[in-house]
């Protein structure tokens, strides 16, 4: 077992990925703080907004994958399509979900009519624009050459 943690510290495929997602969130407090004014702790656990942390990690790892292994052999063709479906996902299915959650809160505020009814509302920021995911990929990008310095 101990093998397994000297094996995770000296990996720098595991640095890069984590790297990437971490200082993607914290740069989502950062910009969320420039764009709000105000401190919100859930922008650096929740999704959507800018950068894209998934996208930064998978990007770090098809980085990394490509240093490793080549950008010919199947492993990175593998973390290539991870990606890239990954990508699309942040910015199409999720990013969906967040505009129909937005016309649901909409619908609720204009059905309840002023009137004070408990409620949960639908998270609305749950994808990212194609900006959003660029950006993350980029973050990932540059963190995986500065740990493979």
């Amino acid at each position: 077992m101990e093998d397994f943690w000297i094996g995770l510290y000296s990996n720098k495929s595991f640095w890069a990925v984590a790297l990437s997602a971490l200082i993607a969130q914290c740069l989502k407090i950062i910009s969320g703080y420039i764009k709000h004014k105000k401190f919100n702790f859930y922008w650096l656990l929740g999704t959507g907004g800018m950068p894209s942390s998934h996208s930064a990690a998978v990007v770090a790892l098809l980085v990394c994958i490509g240093r490793e292994f080549g950008a010919a052999s199947s492993i990175f063709i593998l973390s290539l399509l991870f990606a890239l479906i990954t990508m699309f996902d942040a910015q199409t299915w999720r990013r969906s979900i967040g505009f129909q959650a937005k016309i649901l809160n909409k619908m609720m505020s204009d059905f309840q009519e002023g009137k004070k009814i408990e409620d949960k509302r639908l998270r609305e920021l749950v994808g990212h624009t194609p900006f959003e995911v660029f950006v993350g990929g980029l973050v990932g990008v540059l963190v995986t050459l500065i740990v493979y310095q």
